[in-house]
Parts: structure tokens; C-alpha cells; sequence
């Protein structure tokens, strides 16, 4: 089962099982997460879809890690001018283990009938 999932603005697919960095959390290595922004559920048959988000639907997971990705150069020039900016960027990122994703217990019972 594959779900999308909104959080820092960013939209991330995600999977049972499967670690994705995702932006900066406000909680400690180690922590249980719960994301409740879920836009769709990527499940064969089953596949449900937000407007915008489902009702119900949780992620939850652990964070394994807080760090700072790759550094990016930002270099600005003005040719002829003398107008030289460089500058550089880590983005702080989480890094997020998906444990399970939990769907409402109603919606299953009726589907299952």
C-alpha cells in the first residue's frame, strides 16, 4: 500500500516499511510521529482519494534522524559590474522510518460487506 502524504508544504509518497526525508519535524531521534495529512490511498481496488484529505487516515512512524542535506551553492553574477554573491545551503530534513498506515476502521468494515 502507497500513500501521498502532505507535510512542510511538500507533498511525499510513501510505503509501509520504507524510510523517506521529509522537512524539518519538530520532534527528537527516536520519537513516534503521527501525519493525519493523507490526499490518497494507493491500494489496487481499494484506492481512495482526498478532497482534499481522507478522513481517518493516519501515518505513523518514528523519526530516525534530524540532519542537514548536501550543501548547495547559490552563485549570483552581474557580468561587467563587479557583482559577485556566493553563497551556500543545507536544507534540515527528517528522516522518517513508516511504520504503518492506519486506515478508519468504519470505511474497512464497509467495504469488506
Amino acid at each position: 500500500m502507497i500513500a501521498i502524504v502532505e507535510t512542510g508544504g511538500k507533498q511525499y509518497k510513501i510505503a509501509e516499511g520504507k524510510y523517506v526525508d521529509i522537512e524539518l519535524l519538530d520532534a527528537k531521534e527516536g520519537d513516534a510521529v503521527e501525519l493525519d495529512k493523507v490526499l490518497m490511498i494507493i491500494d489496487g481496488e481499494n484506492s481512495q482519494i482526498g478532497q482534499p484529505y481522507l478522513e481517518g487516515v493516519k501515518i505513523k512512524g518514528k523519526i530516525l534522524k534530524n540532519d542537514r542535506d548536501k550543501k548547495i551553492l547559490v552563485y549570483k553574477m552581474r557580468p561587467k559590474k563587479g557583482y559577485r554573491r556566493k553563497n551556500g545551503h543545507r536544507q534540515p530534513f527528517s528522516r522518517l522510518m513508516v511504520e504503518s498506515i492506519v486506515l478508519p476502521e468504519a470505511k474497512s468494515s464497509k467495504a469488506a460487506s
